[in-house]
Parts: C-alpha cells; structure tokens; sequence
C-alpha cells in the first residue's frame, strides 16, 4: 500500500491529467482540451517545484490554462490546418487568363504540371511547354487546366 500513496502525489497526479486531457484532444477535435492539458501539466511541474496548496493549484490550472487558450489557440489553429486558398470560393474558370508556371514539362502528347495560387493542377497544351515557363491559363476541362504559353 505504500507503493499507492509514493504513486498518488499531486504532480503525478498533474501530469496524467494533462496527458489525458492531450490524448482526449485527438478523440474530441477542436484545440480546446489541449490547453487544459498543458495547463495541467505546468501544474505538475511546478508541483516538482514548489510545495503548492490545493487552492494554488487550482488557480495556477485554470489561469495558464485560460491565458494559454486564448492567446495560441488561433495561431496553433491555423499551424495545424496549413494553407487555405483565399480564392477557394471562386469558380476555376474565372482564372482563365492568370498566370501558372509550369512544374512539369507539358507536350501535346504528355500531360504536366503547373503550379497556380499554391497548389499543382494536371495541364494540358497544344504546344511544348519546358518546366520553369510562365502560362496563361486557358480554360479547365475537368480537373485538367489547358494552358499556353505566355
């Protein structure tokens, strides 16, 4: 039984909360439970540390846990999600006429590819295009953009 009472210390107990709480993040999407996590285990931390009471503890939890959520939640939020294209609403048709350069080199024969507001589109062209060249765009069949040189 003393194993139990070494094993029920505060930090220990700080710590699997916090890793609880981290590992319900991946169950329950949403960067919310996350920092309650974090918030928790620096509770631990400082457990280690100092000898805190109970109400301290609290406190420290739900203050690094609030503070933490409301000023990286948004930023980590955007870290994990990647890119979003500004012009993903927009129909592809309306970029006939902008600018791609050619990521692979297109022939009329061979498909290639082209790079266009950061993402890489299957191309087609009536005449060869070298990897490196400015295109125009000029129409979109299916996923495919038919392009020509500038």
């Amino acid at each position: 039984m003393e194993f139990l009472k070494d094993f029920f210390t505060a930090p220990i107990l700080w710590f699997f909360a916090g890793i609880v709480m981290l590992i319900l993040e991946f169950a329950l999407p949403g960067l919310i439970i996350f920092f309650f996590g974090v918030g928790a285990c620096i509770v631990g931390i400082l457990c280690l540390i100092f000898d805190l009471s109970l109400n301290a503890q609290l406190i420290i939890f739900i203050v690094t846990s609030i503070v933490s959520l409301f000023s990286l939640r948004k930023w980590l939020k955007r870290v994990f999600q990647g890119k979003t294209n500004k012009d993903s609403g927009r129909d592809v048709d309306d970029f006939a006429g902008e600018k791609a350069v050619v990521t692979k080199s297109i022939t009329p024969k061979q498909a290639g590819t082209v790079e266009f507001h950061g993402t890489e589109w299957k191309a087609v062209s009536d005449v060869s295009v070298k990897k490196g060249a400015t295109v125009v765009i000029v129409s979109k069949e299916s996923i495919t953009l038919k392009v020509k040189p500038e």
